[in-house]
């Protein structure tokens, strides 16, 4: 302790020169400061001393953002704060009173998580770490970015990484289990949210997916899972708004994504940084929301990067981790007691958060080398002339001796002596009902979205008029041919590019599964399916009119089977370019990069695809061979050709005719065969399959990996990097 005393002595800044517990005056703003006399005593987790300050008593207005704050002059034990028994917000009138949820119990023991490349001197990322959750209560895993919080978390709920390897114990209930489906709850820190679904309309979706049983069952959870997150307000308000509306803010979505785990009555939830992007007063609701939550009896786990003194007061325990090392765990008010006897007592205008991080982040190690000897006109930086390294060492050394540890010790070995209760699985909706719940949800969704799909229609309608005018009155003459095969090809070619326009919400699609698939409430096959039959009115609605539009304007045969034959061939080139453009988006992961791929892969399919030069004539290596093979575009063109050719003939001169394979020949490759252009379309709809088949294989491997590290999950397209 002796070669860290100059440190510690010029952190104390004049600002805390009354920074001793014993000297400090007893404010309602600070109400988690210690009675005089007793900081250097250790605190014990099971009696508390008293509290002699005034206590906060806070109100919510239900379903609103408002937070009104009010002292009184009881002295509550500060055992109360620590059993989860905080003041709960008092519910207005004719509010559903939260239903009790049977919490459970949670212990890791000599927890180490290694990821391989994970850090740049060790791979350990989280290193030994001990601690517990009880029913009831707030735990909370604090510390600067990129120190293991995510991973400890993630590894206490069986979520790491394939790269990862876990060592040590994790008990439930006092018991080296696995927790079962529905048992718990894991919110990301980014989740996927449905904007053109209200609050209770995207909630009770969710409940479908997760829950068995029947749907009025399902309501009441998730009227429940809505009154718990305080959004009665906002249960029929739409997620992302619309253009005469505006959507729900940060604060409200975090709840509705925290409110969608609800709908399973999990007895532990996991929430990944709560607190990611919310304002002062967003994160305050939403703490004191959770409070409330956590007084029905569920046990809450969660990292933060750093919080207000309001919100540092709700906590319970708190996990105090720097590059994977623990420095503390324990009751809130014990950490603090715990910096003071290392030598780095919390200033009294300071949040205790904010003291926490300046002490352990090493980033600040950069502020000091920059402000070192440099003044300006307001002084000099004294304040944060202390080397984090010598406190991180401090505070880890002091944490290991001292009794706040052997008392971890000690509850861990009672946690851990006898076995409780285990969780069980509440069950999963079968896969038929998730079929039928994503199919359903799919079609409100695309009959919501008019940017995406409404848009996308008109523009097909746009598109087709626009070729089937600058086509049209061609008659039927042998002359006509060579420009009837251009609009052919014009018209598949070009309403097959347009078609990229919909990879935004293909890319929506793909991380509402990755965010479902994650917990378990979907899974590949069945939002491979759902999704097909969702898109298949869709897409049936813009073939049959665009078809029929281009169709007459052009003066094709006015057969009622070559029609159908048609709009047929037209159906089946939308669902292989849809599945071309999903598998795009899972192996890219980002709208940019999709579109662009896309464009050049269309480019690259319309050159081989016979028009600009005739199949047969195409070098072989590459453009023959594979490129005219792969291009749907050659079977969807050639199929529609043989359609309206086949069967015909055309007059030369006055003696004279020739067949409409003969008229062709010349201008495009097809086949003499009356059954070709079944063929094509049996062509067409295999690569149909195949897309779909490869997307099946992305998603179980690629998007599923991905889950766990967050790449789909972020509503921008760009990546985090995990904390």
């Amino acid at each position: 302790m002796e070669e860290i005393q100059p440190q510690s002595d010029n952190y104390r800044s004049s600002s805390s020169s009354a920074s001793s517990p014993a000297s400090r005056v007893p404010s309602s703003n600070f109400f988690y400061l210690r009675k005089p006399g007793s900081l250097r005593q250790p605190i014990s987790f099971e009696d508390s001393p008293e509290w002699e300050d005034t206590d906060i008593e806070v109100r919510v207005d239900e379903g609103g953002d408002s937070i009104n704050a009010a002292t009184t002059p009881v002295s509550p034990s500060l055992s109360k704060i620590n059993s989860g028994s905080l003041p709960s917000p008092p519910l207005p009138e004719g509010a559903v009173v939260a239903r009790k949820i049977a919490g459970a119990s949670i212990v890791w023991k000599d927890l180490t998580v290694t990821i391989k490349g994970k850090r740049k001197y060790s791979e350990k990322v989280v290193k030994s770490s001990n601690g517990y959750a009880f029913p009831g209560t707030m735990t909370v895993i604090m510390g600067p970015a990129k120190s293991g919080k995510s991973t400890l978390l993630r590894a206490i709920a069986g979520r790491l990484p394939h790269s990862a390897r876990m060592y040590g114990e994790v008990f439930v209930n006092g018991a080296k289990s696995h927790m079962p489906y529905g048992s718990y709850g894991f919110v990301e820190r980014e989740s996927a949210l449905i904007g053109s679904l209200t609050v209770r309309e995207f909630l009770y979706y969710s409940a479908l997916l997760q829950l068995p049983g029947f749907f009025c069952h399902r309501k009441g959870v998730v009227e429940d899972a809505i009154h718990a997150m305080s959004l009665s307000d906002y249960a029929n308000k739409l997620i992302g708004g619309h253009c005469y509306m505006k959507g729900l803010r940060r604060g409200e979505r975090r709840r509705v994504s925290i409110a969608r785990e609800l709908v399973m009555r999990p007895h532990i939830l996991f929430i990944d940084e709560p607190l990611y992007h919310l304002d002062s007063v967003s994160a305050l609701l939403m703490m004191v929301t959770l409070k409330k939550l956590a007084s029905t009896g569920c046990t809450l786990i969660f990292t933060i990067y750093q919080s207000s003194t309001e919100v540092f007061g709700l906590f319970d325990r708190i996990c105090l981790l720097s590059n994977g090392n623990t420095l503390f765990f324990g009751e809130t008010l014990a950490c603090l007691q715990h910096f003071s006897n290392a030598g780095f007592p919390c200033p009294i205008m300071q949040s205790p958060s904010d003291h926490f991080l300046r002490a352990i982040n090493t980033d600040f190690d950069r502020i000091i080398a920059m402000c070192k000897n440099w003044q300006d006109d307001h002084g000099d930086f004294s304040s944060v002339n202390m080397d984090t390294a010598v406190a991180i060492r401090t505070l880890e050394a002091t944490y290991k001796t001292s009794a706040d540890a052997a008392a971890v010790e000690t509850m861990i070995l009672r946690l851990t002596e006898k076995e409780g209760p285990l969780l069980k699985s509440k069950g999963k909706a079968s896969s038929a009902t998730r079929i039928a719940v994503l199919t359903w949800r799919s079609l409100l969704i695309m009959s919501r979205e008019w940017k995406y799909y409404w848009l996308r229609l008109i523009l097909y309608m746009f598109l087709t008029l626009c070729i089937g005018t600058v086509f049209s009155n061609l008659g039927h003459s042998l002359s006509s041919v060579v420009t009837r095969v251009a609009a052919v090809f014009v018209f598949i070619s070009f309403t097959s590019l347009l078609s990229i326009a919909g990879v935004p919400a293909l890319m929506k699609e793909i991380k509402i599964y990755a965010c479902e698939e994650s917990n378990w409430h979907s899974g590949a096959f069945v939002f491979l399916l759902g999704q097909l039959l969702s898109s298949i009115p869709f897409l049936f609605l813009i073939s049959i009119s665009s078809s029929l539009v281009f169709y007459f304007l052009i003066g094709l045969r006015d057969e009622f089977s070559l029609l159908m034959y048609f709009v047929l061939n037209f159906f089946i080139c939308l669902l292989v370019n849809e599945g071309l453009m999903l598998v795009i988006a899972a192996l890219w992961q980002h709208v940019f990069w999709s579109i662009l791929t896309l464009a050049c892969i269309h480019v690259v399919m319309m050159l081989s695809a016979g028009y600009f030069r005739i199949r047969n004539a195409l070098p072989r290596p590459v453009w023959m061979y594979p490129i005219s093979y792969i291009a749907f575009h050659t079977y969807s063109i050639q199929g529609l050709l043989e359609n309206e050719y086949l069967g015909t003939s055309f007059a030369v001169g006055q003696v004279r005719t020739i067949s409409g394979f003969q008229a062709l020949r010349s201008a495009y490759d097809i086949s003499v065969n009356s059954n070709s252009k079944w063929e094509n379309l049996l062509v067409l709809f295999l690569m149909a399959l195949a897309y779909r088949l490869i997307l099946f294989v992305l998603l179980y491997f690629r998007v599923k990996k991905n889950t766990f590290i967050h790449k789909l999950l972020s509503c921008d397209p760009d990546t985090n990097n995990p904390r």
